[in-house]
């Protein structure tokens, strides 16, 4: 009887260690719109401990959700989006206005100040294991 509650605790603890999250999301947040504006973005740090990378975004906000990176080719500022996002292990990779970020498109309603925006991201993971993230991204006044 002793033996069967060790291999249960043993059980137990072990699932525990291989529970927990290997991607961390903190600051998250969504800038506000104006009525009618059609997209925004959504900004965060995303860390992965064991390293991976963001292979997909959705939200009911929105009828379309991208990873879009902005940068300078030949002295003209262009943004579009990237199929992935490689998230190194243990580094933080920061999505922010004029860099790599979430684009919203479609939306079916005014982003307001202090409203909150429900993402769904996916990180595959270096075996392509894939975990899905729920964030809630507090909206910011437009401006901010």
């Amino acid at each position: 009887m002793k033996f069967n509650s060790v291999i249960a605790a043993t059980t137990f603890f072990a699932a525990l260690g291989t529970a927990h999250a290997a991607t961390t999301v903190a600051d998250a947040w969504a800038r506000g719109t104006v009525p009618q504006q059609q997209a925004s973005g959504a900004f965060m740090r995303i860390t992965s401990a064991e390293g991976g990378k963001l292979v997909g975004v959705s939200s009911p906000v929105a009828a379309t959700v991208e990873v879009h990176e902005m940068k300078m080719d030949g002295g003209v500022m262009k943004m579009g989006a990237v199929p992935s996002l490689d998230l190194p292990a243990g580094q933080a990779v920061e999505l922010k206005p004029g860099g790599y970020h979430v684009m919203l498109m479609g939306l079916k309603q005014q982003l307001k100040a202090g409203d909150k925006v429900p993402l769904t991201l996916t990180i595959e993971g270096k075996g392509g294991q894939k975990e899905t993230l729920q964030v809630t991204a507090p909206v910011k006044a437009l401006g901010q």
